[in-house]
């Protein structure tokens, strides 16, 4: 199929959406979709061709945008996250990356029958996972922090590592049966690393001042970062080959480490940039496969990848894990996760090329053994992680919970109703009072600033996808929406309305910083203060047919504000001035119910009456040893009652007859 070349630019942009779109829907790893539609558009139905869409810039162009990748991904590399876990991932990038190159080299040369030297280049491409695969599965799975962290971090480092690797293997195969190849590989590797991380330092430590100083204006921060990564790639390349992905991950991980720099606007630039930049590479790199080079795969293909898959990955982490603190649940899922991505599918690629231009034989089953690998452990572990993960019980909860700003009585009312249906809660407040208050509830709590560096050290997020601005400080409210905005996402971002009086519409702040606004805009944290105080209650009433949401809000007797919504499948939604959920049969409300004064009197009179028949009823109880003794007594004093009033009457009659 010829088209041209804006046609196919269009095909590639709109699918690769189309694939992170559908993978959000249906919660799978985006890379599955990406592969089969590349491999749809490319060999399948031969609607792009790569090769001859981008020519002798694919190539280059590939290795520039694996650089970007591994430098977003580095950058969300903190020191402070791996505590206690150091030792576990040196032993992934080291002895697991070695392990697993040396039993995947031994069954490519004996199951594959591939020359040795091939063999021992396949090896080394698919040691690397990367961030390109290992962050969307991830984002699918939701392991425990310890292994989400171990993974991120194995993911990142063994890329450049991988592809030296790759390099020396490469070298390895060109200069076989020359003096010295040995020596000439090892200073090779020595070079490589030292070139890459000089670098990469002296970029980080200029970049950190540059932007500590605030030499560069605020719209092009992110722009020189982006041209300085570009630039020293191609300078450490230039210098040592493969040496710009050493470079990149050491400007990120020393960039994202030091102290006193801002990176977020640079990390929320480079992430949005590195979606895009996954998406088409899969596509495209997919798409250049041939249908001749997928078919000459046999079943010894499938042996090597089960191989790979159940026999490399299980010894890597065994020998990496012990003496550990992880448990066996941890390290069977860390076992079975390690799927390869974007930079085996590049190098492969580039070194193919370059073997076949040498006249090595076999090189033409490189690419499509490398691809074979991404395509199936992409596949089996995007569909089986996340239920291996949960019944090791080692996947974190859904993001059910709420984080609330603020531990006030509103907010300690609200968050017991919702922890009360089961949604975890937990307040956050700088007042010592406020959060003991909330503890005697029985609420989750965090003391201190929820935008402070402490809390973001601290305050475990975990199982909490909404926030609620709760606090009579609206500033706080604020500030804490703007924190959490990327984390939980815009639409799950709530806090109170102010009073909009006349004197203040100039100093409120814009809906775009605030989140949504809750419940009502009369819903201020004075008026639920108010209604509270009043005796309002928070209440759960279910929706029915005969019982609809319109005859709940017009219920006599009663003043009703629907707060949220849960709906058939337990999940719950937010009222908002923005948003009204429409509740059907089968739901529940979760509203905020005043009832009239005459029909509140009517309870109070109930109430006070069943407090007295009890309280009559306990000194019933007490009084029954004190009866027997004053029975006695109680008779005297009747016996005395009684003469009394007798000769009362007959002293009476005696001066009646007298007169």
């Amino acid at each position: 199929m010829d088209l041209s070349v804006p046609f196919q630019l269009a095909i590639i942009t709109v699918a690769a959406f189309a694939c992170q779109w559908l993978a959000w829907r249906i919660k799978l790893p985006a890379i599955l979709p990406l592969l089969l539609t590349g491999l749809a558009l490319g060999p399948f139905f031969d609607v792009l061709q790569p090769k001859e869409l981008f020519g002798d810039l694919l190539l280059p162009g590939v290795s520039l945008a694996v650089s970007i990748i591994l430098f977003e991904g580095a950058m969300t590399l903190r020191f402070d996250e791996i505590r206690g876990l150091e030792k576990t991932v040196r032993r992934l990038v080291t002895w697991g990356a070695l392990v697993t190159w040396s039993i995947v080299t031994v069954s490519a040369w004996w199951v594959l029958k591939l020359p040795l030297g091939l063999a021992l280049l396949f090896g080394a491409l698919v040691v690397v996972t990367g961030p390109t695969v290992i962050v969307p599965l991830l984002r699918s799975v939701r392991p425990v922090s310890s292994v989400s962290r171990l993974l991120r971090w194995e993911g990142i480092v063994i890329d450049p590592l991988g592809a030296i690797f790759a390099v020396l293997a490469y070298e390895l195969v060109v200069a076989s049966g020359q003096d010295g190849a040995v020596l000439h590989t090892l200073w090779l590797f020595f070079q490589t690393i030292g070139v890459g991380a000089a670098i990469g330092c002296v970029v980080a430590f200029g970049l950190a001042e540059l932007l500590r100083r605030h030499l560069i204006p605020e719209y092009l921060r992110s722009f020189l970062v982006l041209s300085s990564i570009i630039g020293e790639f191609v300078l450490a390349n230039g210098l040592s080959e493969e040496s710009g992905l050493v470079a990149v991950t050491a400007t990120g991980i020393v960039l994202a480490n030091r102290k006193g720099v801002r990176t977020d606007d640079i990390l929320h630039f480079k992430e949005n940039l590195s979606v895009m930049l996954i998406s088409g590479l899969f596509i495209v790199l997919a798409a250049r496969l041939e249908m001749s080079e997928l078919s000459q795969l046999g079943l010894t293909a499938l042996a090597v990848l089960a191989i790979i898959q159940f026999v490399a990955r299980p010894l890597s982490v065994w020998v990496s894990t012990l003496g550990s603190s992880l448990n066996w649940r941890e390290k069977s899922l860390l076992a079975w996760i390690a799927p390869r991505g974007i930079v085996a599918a590049a190098i492969s690629a580039l070194f193919a090329e370059r073997l076949q231009q040498n006249g090595v034989p076999g090189a033409e089953k490189l690419v499509p053994l490398t691809f074979m690998v991404i395509i199936g452990t992409v596949a089996l572990q995007s569909l089986t992680a996340r239920p291996l993960a949960r019944l090791l019980k080692v996947a974190e909860p859904a993001a059910r919970g709420f984080l609330i700003i603020g531990a006030n009585p509103v907010a300690r009312a609200i968050g017991a109703a919702l922890q009360k249906n089961q949604y975890p809660v937990v307040v956050t407040d700088s007042s010592w009072e406020s959060i003991r208050s909330a503890r005697m509830e029985g609420l989750g709590t965090f003391y201190g600033n929820p935008v402070s560096q402490h809390a973001d050290q601290y305050l475990d997020l975990v199982g909490y996808g909404k926030l609620l601005g709760l606090s009579p400080r609206r500033e706080l409210n604020t500030m804490a929406t703007m924190r959490y905005r990327l984390e939980f996402g815009e639409q799950n971002i709530f806090s109170l309305p102010t009073q909009k009086t006349e004197k203040e519409v100039k100093h409120e702040v814009a809906p775009e910083h605030r989140g949504a606004t809750l419940f009502a805009p009369e819903m201020t944290y004075a008026r639920l203060a108010s209604l509270l105080s009043q005796g309002a209650e928070i209440r759960k009433t279910r929706i029915t047919e005969e019982f609809s949401f319109q005859a709940y809000k017009e219920a006599p007797g009663r003043q009703v504000w629907p707060l949220f919504a849960i709906d058939a499948r337990e999940r719950i939604h937010v009222f908002s001035a923005e948003e009204q959920p429409d509740p059907k049969a089968g739901w529940h409300i979760l509203g905020l119910v005043k009832e009239d004064a005459a029909k509140e009197e009517k309870k109070a009179e109930a109430r006070a009456e069943a407090a007295a028949e009890k309280a009559a009823a306990e000194n019933k109880t007490d009084g029954k040893g004190e009866e027997k003794e004053t029975t006695t007594d109680n008779k005297s004093d009747k016996n005395k009652s009684g003469s009394a009033i007798a000769d009362k009457k007959k002293g009476s009659s005696q001066k009646k007859s007298s007169t």
